[in-house]
């Protein structure tokens, strides 16, 4: 099992400068590379201060401006908010300029919010028919001259200009949770992604089950990846070490659920934070469930529950940063870097101790 970044430009109020958030991400993603993580990960997000990323290809190429290996993942390209000629230039020219370090994430796009605003109104469960027409577009566009007449881009004959170093692309990744869409991502050679969000491991375990049910309806094709996200966090102190991560949680979690379920405003960018104790889902957000289920603990605690992931077959594990404050989140990921990742032996981490 080897292991991912997850970090957002992020800010919970305006008092916070963009600057100090922007050299936090650089400090995490550069740190991250040097313990030996796989792939730093960057969203697409629109006109929200708690995830800052109208464009990921350029915070990606900032991002490999100032590394070497690490690879630089799209997670993901919101294909409604795209024309695929763009998306296939974006992606060539990105993986040009890091010397062929692109993983390339293709989703339907994640909040009814954006979608009223970037597409009109448009219900955000049609993204799905999007991203299942511009992904074969790509590799079309990737491959040479390609034209194409569907039912939301036609276009005369095209190519990507540049193409990708990464022949015949870049690796491909689709974002799942519907088991028709692991289905149709296989199809297409795609790796999976998932994320349980703050749910119980046997939520992890569903996806990880789907994941290998789809399989057996394609026999025969080059097994792909199966990478999870869930939010980490490392600390020494056993007793109280994980009440400031559990609360961040809590605090990302309502502004997250306002925005998935429309609950209550948006100001200025800033997420209102609805009133946990309303939600159905409240328990989802128990603090004991929290600490229980998340990868949340001391190193050794941490090992333990990664262990789980191992076994179940998780290929690559997305730390998604969490924590109330810079020092923390680096402090948090310096423990996982230099305690926990030594403890598997598969992880980039331990072969570059090994060289």
């Amino acid at each position: 099992m080897k292991f991912s970044l997850s970090i957002d430009l992020a800010r919970d109020n305006p008092s916070v400068d963009m600057r100090d958030v922007a050299r936090h991400a650089m400090d995490m993603v550069q740190m991250a590379e040097s313990g030996g993580f796989e792939v730093v990960w960057a969203a697409e997000h629109h006109a929200i201060e708690m995830t800052i990323a109208p464009n990921p290809f350029q915070l990606l190429a900032w991002f490999g401006a100032n590394t070497d290996q690490i690879r630089l993942g799209i997670a993901v390209v919101q294909a409604p908010y795209w024309h695929p000629i763009k998306v296939a230039g974006e992606v060539g020219l990105l993986d040009l300029m890091s010397g062929g370090r692109v993983e390339f994430g293709i989703g339907r796009g994640a909040y009814q919010r954006e979608f009223d605003r970037m597409m009109g109104g448009m219900d955000q469960h049609k993204g799905v028919a999007y991203m299942q027409e511009m992904l074969p577009v790509l590799k079309g566009l990737w491959a040479g001259d390609h034209e194409h007449h569907g039912e939301f881009w036609s276009f005369p004959s095209a190519t990507a200009c540049p193409k990708p170093l990464q022949k015949p692309h870049p690796p491909l990744w689709v974002a799942a949770r519907h088991p028709s869409t692991y289905d149709w991502a296989l199809s297409q050679g795609c790796n999976i992604m998932s994320w349980a969000l703050t749910r119980p491991f046997s939520e992890v375990e569903k996806y990880r089950q789907q994941f290998e049910d789809a399989l057996a309806r394609v026999p025969g094709i080059p097994r792909p990846r199966f990478l999870t996200m869930r939010h980490a966090a490392v600390y020494q102190d056993q007793e109280r070490g994980w009440q400031p991560f559990v609360e961040a949680v809590q605090r990302s979690g309502v502004q997250f659920e306002n925005l998935f379920k429309q609950l209550g405003e948006v100001k200025n960018g800033f997420v209102e934070a609805v009133d946990l104790a309303s939600l159905d889902n409240v328990a989802e957000y128990d603090p004991e469930m929290l600490r229980t289920n998340l990868v949340f603990g001391t190193p050794d605690e941490v090992i333990a529950k990664l262990r789980r992931y191992e076994a179940l077959g998780v290929d690559n594990f997305l730390y998604r940063v969490t924590g109330p404050t810079f020092e923390l989140q680096k402090s948090s990921l310096r423990l996982f870097i230099d305690e926990v990742m030594p403890a598997f032996p598969n992880s980039r981490a331990f072969m570059k101790a090994a060289e």
